[in-house]
């Protein structure tokens, strides 16, 4: 399993693992062209990662293997603060730590930027996220009244000072 960047062609498979999960942020494909074009470019400092594993295909004979995009996260460099946008697992790769080393990279790569703030928001319902920001130190500081849509839903703040 490794964590990398992303490129435009993991945006298929990123479509296909938010489609999977329905608590996810669902952006559409030119969201993430956008956000990746100008992580590439340098024009904003987005940063886009993907957790991957090799599978086997085809006969154990033909020893070929495909990349398994497991999850991912977006997030964005607004200064002193970071923003995180989106994060994602795949069902069948839950509870295997790969949400917490993800936003483990974010933290870190925050704070050797010398940013001094993480902040995200998360469904109300969505449990296993509020339990895993928690405990990568997150603090909940408010929520935002019907944010969400399809199902309409409060939205909770949260915050991670990195200083």
């Amino acid at each position: 399993m490794r964590i990398r960047p992303a490129t435009t062609a993991d945006i298929p498979a990123m479509l296909e693992l938010e489609q999977k999960c329905p608590t996810a942020a669902h952006w559409t494909p030119r969201l993430y062209q956008v956000a990746l074009r100008t992580e590439e470019s340098g024009d904003s400092k987005r940063w886009v990662l993907v957790v991957e594993q090799k599978v086997e295909v085809g006969t154990a004979s033909e020893g070929r293997e495909t990349p398994e995009l497991l999850a991912f996260l977006v997030a964005h460099d607004l200064g002193p603060e970071w923003e995180l946008e989106n994060i994602v697992v795949a069902p069948s790769a839950r509870r295997k730590g790969l949400g917490a080393r993800l936003v483990g990279e974010l933290l870190s790569h925050a704070r050797e930027a010398g940013n001094e703030h993480v902040f995200l928001e998360v469904r109300e319902s969505n449990q296993a996220a509020r339990i895993l920001y928690e405990k990568s130190g997150f603090e909940e500081t408010g929520r935002r009244s019907g944010y969400y849509l399809n199902p309409p839903e409060d939205a909770i703040l949260y915050h991670r000072r990195l200083r």
